[in-house]
C-alpha cells in the first residue's frame, strides 16, 4: 500500500527519507489546525486584554502592559502558523513585498521587550507599544492584495 501511495504522489523513484516520514506523520488535520488557530489567537487576545488591565497598576503597570501586549501579538502571529504551517508562514513573511513590514514589526516587538526588561524605561516601552500597533497593522495589511 505504501508503494502505491508513493507512485500516486510522484515519489516512487526514491525511498522516503527520515525527514519526509517525520513531516508526513506530524501533519495536522484541518479541524486540528482551526482549533489550534482559535486557541492561540484567543490566548493572544487574552494577553492583550490582561495587559490593558495591568496598565493601571502603579509603578510596574506600564512595563506589564508592554510585556503582555507584546506576548499577545506574538501569540496572534503564531496562531496563523496553524493555518498555513510554520514553513509557509515564514516564507510568506519574508517575501519581498512584505519584507520591510515584517522587519519593522519584529523590531518593534524586540525593542518593546528590551525597553521593559533590560532598559527599565516605561516611556520607551509605551512608545514601542504604539509603534508595535502600527507595525502590526501594516504587516496585517500587507497580506491583503492591493491594500498596500
Amino acid at each position: 500500500m505504501d508503494k502505491l501511495k508513493r507512485v500516486l504522489s510522484g515519489r516512487d523513484a526514491e525511498e522516503p527519507s527520515g525527514l519526509a516520514e517525520v513531516i508526513d506523520s506530524t501533519s495536522l488535520g484541518w479541524g486540528t489546525r482551526v482549533k489550534g488557530f482559535i486557541a492561540c489567537f484567543a490566548i493572544g487576545c487574552l494577553c492583550s486584554i490582561l495587559g490593558s488591565c495591568l496598565l493601571w497598576i502603579p509603578k510596574k503597570g506600564l512595563v506589564l502592559f508592554a510585556v503582555f501586549y507584546t506576548l499577545g501579538n506574538i501569540a496572534s502571529i503564531g496562531s496563523t502558523m496553524f493555518l498555513m504551517g510554520p514553513v509557509k508562514q515564514l516564507k510568506r513573511m519574508f517575501e519581498p513585498t512584505r519584507l520591510i513590514a515584517t522587519i519593522v514589526m519584529l523590531l518593534c516587538l524586540i525593542l518593546t521587550l528590551c525597553s521593559a526588561f533590560w532598559w527599565h524605561n516605561a516611556g520607551l516601552a509605551l512608545l514601542f507599544c504604539i509603534l508595535q500597533f502600527f507595525a502590526m497593522a501594516w504587516y496585517s495589511i500587507s497580506f491583503i492584495p492591493y491594500a498596500r
